[in-house]
C-alpha cells in the first residue's frame, strides 16, 4: 500500500500558523481593550467620588477657592475621560477587526482540513480498489496455474 500524503499540507501548515498569529493578535487586542476600559471605569468612579465629596463639602460650607479648585479638577478629569473614551472606542474597533480576521482564518483552516479529510477518504477508496484489483489478478494467476497442471 502507498503512504498517504496530502498535496496541500504545506498550505495547511501556513494557514494554521496564520490562524495562530491572528489568535495571538486577537488576545492581545482583548487585553488592551480591557486595560483601557478598566482605566475609563476607574476615571468615571473617581469623578463620581469627587462630585460626591464636593457636594458634601458644599453642605458643610466650602471656600470659593476650594469650590473653584474642585470644578477645575472635575473639568480636567472630564477631558481625560473623553480622551480615554475615544481610546476605548478605537480599542473595541481593533478588537472586533481582529476577531473578524480570526473567524476568516478559522474558516480557511477548516476548509483545508475538510479538503484533506475528503482527499484521504478518496485515497482509502483508491487503495481498496487497487487492492481488490491485485487480489483479482492473483486469484486469476492462481487459477491458471492450477489449470495448466
Amino acid at each position: 500500500m502507498n503512504k498517504y500524503t496530502y498535496r496541500f499540507e504545506k498550505i495547511l501548515v501556513v494557514k494554521e500558523q496564520e490562524k495562530t498569529e491572528t489568535e495571538l493578535a486577537f488576545k492581545e487586542s482583548i487585553k488592551v481593550f480591557e486595560e483601557i476600559a478598566t482605566k475609563l471605569y476607574d476615571l468615571l468612579k473617581k469623578k463620581e467620588d469627587l462630585i460626591t465629596y464636593q457636594q458634601e463639602r458644599l453642605m458643610v460650607g466650602s471656600s470659593i477657592d476650594e469650590i473653584n479648585h474642585y470644578s477645575r479638577f472635575i473639568d480636567s478629569m472630564e477631558k481625560t475621560i473623553e480622551d480615554v473614551q475615544q481610546k476605548v472606542v478605537q480599542a473595541r474597533a481593533k478588537m472586533n477587526w481582529h476577531e473578524q480576521k480570526l473567524l476568516e482564518k478559522n474558516l480557511e483552516v477548516r476548509k483545508y482540513e475538510k479538503m484533506r479529510e475528503n482527499d484521504f477518504e478518496q485515497f482509502k477508496e483508491d487503495q481498496l480498489r487497487i487492492e481488490a484489483t491485485l487480489l483479482d489478478e492473483l486469484s486469476t494467476i492462481a487459477y491458471y496455474k492450477r489449470e495448466i497442471r
